[in-house]
């Protein structure tokens, strides 16, 4: 059987930087051939980034990335690399002859698009045939969709190409690759991740190995865009499913393997294959390597545990978000609760503890561990802090307008916010949001006050949840032999704003276990109340929690991106009208 040394590129792009990506492919498939590679592969959409979305009906933008595309072609031939066929994503658009086939699609049609690129040419363009639009994604807004199945034969094996969802939508190009005798499925990705999502990648592909007949490589991105991370985990398996290698979580990496594939038919398959999928087949080397020694085997890297897995997820995404906006540091107010100090832990994993500044800000109700707490905090991590009195503003504001009650409570709130931007504004620090999933759910925060911020870490973390990954992150520190970031005084003690006296959260809410319980059926499950009810969940508290979830959405309309790690994130997935008569809880 031939042998076939694949390169599975793991990278980071950014959205929009057609230049540094098309370095980055560059700089990976230099390293790919200088280790013998016989194909290199870089994930969907790498020259333009995942997702470009508006950015695919400006027309600009799609010429600019076909540009980009041909330029990348010629530089990769110029430097010596033009010989190692290069799969990479990119975006494209529909000649003219298909977009009148194509009426009422996308104007312009734009096409989430690949390409093989070889000796300096773009030898084969391809689109993704199943465009997914659910959740996260909007393809069917932005994209026609591709009707080949391209074929390429390097090193006399036929490798079928694939493009994300088309692995993830039964027929289309799994069973076509089989009809074309294919002897790899490579497919190249950009799928967003979320808690398990490796457990369901991995029987996905399993399944599709086995119906495509062949082995498949399962090529993911890694990095972050936005509210979305890309964990990597790309894998390889033979065409029974059964695992070769296994690359890490949210690490960039090339997962170099060598193969034993089946030879090519001597006349390549043509015609249609399933779904009506043209096969559209370039030759770009018939003969063999000859036999060389097996370097690369393969391997499957540790799996993490979920708590770390989450975490990571949320590192990842916090310093995408910082890094690829052009920022250096951020800003977080420290009231040495669970919330804010969690943020600060993942900042400072993120981008290093010098470049995370804490302000504490204690008011007339501040108890004296919020103020030791967070510098508890400081001490530990190594963060900057410094402390602002916002009694001093309080007094000021009260002096001069009348406020009692929950005005009272939220002027607090507010004046911190206020504080927070303006030190923001003056130093250059992005603002962090400490408010997480729960709080949101339920419209347990104050507008322009501690949801004021550009980035929300743990916005799609429930309450529990942060309880959960500070005691991780506290274990995982003492397994090294490090001190835990989080003083155990601040996952100890009850939660409260401090805006009042003697003021705890569970005055306003729910138990935070219960509560979570309800609102991952109601959020994340999409139940209704009597769903819920019939779960075990007493009613009346089932009615209280839905009433306030459903009068909260003008609040989280107005709340900061943050990272998504579950399957309905606010904002992203969760898209509910503010004007809505409709209530469960009726």
């Amino acid at each position: 059987m031939p042998q076939l040394r694949i390169a599975l590129n793991q990278t980071d792009s950014c959205v929009g930087d057609l230049a540094g990506n098309a370095d980055a492919v560059l700089r990976w498939t230099r390293q790919a051939a200088e280790r013998g590679a016989h194909l290199v592969a870089f994930p969907e959409m790498m020259l333009t980034g995942y997702p470009v979305e508006d950015l695919a009906l400006r027309p600009s933008f799609v010429s600019a990335s076909r540009a980009a595309l041909r330029g990348l072609a010629a530089r990769l031939e110029r430097e010596g690399l033009g010989d190692v066929p290069v799969v990479v994503g990119y975006l494209d658009r529909s000649e003219a002859e298909e977009v009148r086939e194509n009426a009422g699609q996308p104007a312009g049609a734009p096409r989430n698009a690949a390409a093989v690129l070889h000796r300096g040419e773009v030898a084969l363009t391809f689109a993704k045939h199943h465009l997914p639009n659910y959740g996260v994604f909007d393809e069917f807004r932005y994209f026609v969709p591709g009707e080949t199945l391209p074929v390429v034969r390097v090193r006399g094996v036929d490798v079928a190409l694939a493009i994300c969802e088309d692995l993830w939508q039964d027929g289309g190009r799994v069973p076509a690759a089989r009809a074309a005798g294919a002897g790899l499925l490579l497919a190249i990705n950009a799928s967003p991740y979320e808690v398990n999502k490796d457990d369901t990648r991995l029987e996905l592909v399993r399944k599709r190995a086995q119906e495509a007949g062949c082995v498949l490589a399962y090529l993911a991105m890694m990095g972050g865009q936005d509210e979305l991370v890309f964990d990597g985990d790309s894998i390889v398996v033979d065409r029974d499913g059964s695992v070769i290698a296994r690359a890490g979580q949210f690490a960039e990496e090339c997962l170099l393997l060598d193969l034993d594939l089946p030879a090519a038919e001597e006349r390549p398959r043509s015609g249609v294959a399933g779904d009506g999928l043209r096969i559209d087949h370039v030759t770009l080397g018939a003969a063999p390597v000859e036999p060389y020694p097996v370097e690369y085997p393969g391997a499957v890297a540790p799996r993490m545990e979920d708590p770390e897995e989450i975490y990571q997820a949320l590192v990842t995404g916090l310093r995408a978000y910082v890094v690829k906006n052009g920022f250096r540091s951020v800003l977080i107010g420290l009231s040495g609760g669970i919330d804010s100090s969690l943020v600060a832990a993942l900042a400072c994993d993120a981008i290093g503890p010098a470049n995370v500044h804490g302000l504490s800000m204690p008011s007339h109700y501040s108890s004296e561990h919020s103020r030791s707490d967070a510098a508890e905090l400081a001490r530990r991590t190594g963060l900057n802090l410094r402390t602002v009195e916002v009694a001093p503003m309080f007094d000021a504001y009260m002096s001069a307008v009348e406020l009692t009650g929950l005005a009272e409570e939220n002027l607090q709130s507010r004046l911190r916010g206020t504080l927070l931007m303006a030190v923001s504004n003056q130093e250059g620090h992005i603002v962090l949001a400490p408010g997480n999933k729960s709080e949101l759910a339920v419209g347990y925060s104050t507008l322009y006050g501690d949801s004021v911020g550009a980035y929300g870490p743990i916005k799609d973390l429930y309450k529990t949840g942060v309880y959960r990954l500070a005691r991780w992150r506290n274990e995982a520190a003492a397994r090294r032999g490090e001190t835990p970031p989080i003083p155990e005084n601040s996952i100890s003690k009850p939660p409260s704003a401090e805006l009042r006296p003697g003021q705890l959260d569970t005055d306003s809410l729910p138990d935070y276990d219960e509560l979570d319980r309800v609102l991952e059926l109601y959020v994340d499950r999409d139940l209704g109340r009597e769903e819920i009810i019939a779960a075990g969940h007493p009613e009346a508290l089932v009615t209280r929690i839905l009433r306030m979830v459903d009068t909260a959405e003008y609040k989280r309309r107005q709340y900061p991106p943050g990272t998504k790690i579950s399957p309905k994130v606010f904002g992203k997935d969760r898209r509910l009208p503010i004007t809505n008569r409709w209530r469960e809880h009726a």
